[in-house]
């Protein structure tokens, strides 16, 4: 259930957006107990000069395989939970799309189960 963004700069093949959703998935199953099937992932592919992503001081420096995730997801994982996923999702990205974690921003947002609905205009969480 969770709803997962990804934002990058175009020119991946269809291969390698394919290895990092995968990736990406793979992570919130191990880390989160997702079911292997509830999965719901969006890439947006922008032009170069659409990205600005800049180090807000941290050190870090960016090249053009930057990937922004965004994950949406019920409330409920715990703090430790969550750096747990930060740092599996790094390593599984630069092992299997040698992605380099300085390239990779992930931001979690919460919400409650009334803020669902996968079709027919119900709130199948609140059933």
């Amino acid at each position: 259930m969770p709803l997962v963004k990804f934002d990058v700069i175009e020119g991946r093949s269809k291969s390698e957006l394919r290895a990092l959703l995968d990736a990406e998935h793979k992570i919130l199953v191990q880390d989160f107990g997702v079911p292997l099937r509830d999965r719901y992932q969006i890439v947006t592919q922008h032009t170069a000069d659409e990205m600005i992503i800049e180090d807000t001081g941290f050190g870090i420096e960016r090249t053009d395989q930057f990937v922004m995730i965004q994950v949406t997801m019920r409330a409920g994982r715990t703090e430790e939970q969550k750096r747990t996923f930060y740092q599996d999702l790094v390593a599984e990205l630069e092992a299997t799309t040698k992605i380099q974690k300085n390239d990779v921003m992930v931001v979690i947002s919460e919400n409650g189960s009334p803020d669902w609905s996968f079709g027919n205009g119900a709130a199948q969480f609140l059933n």
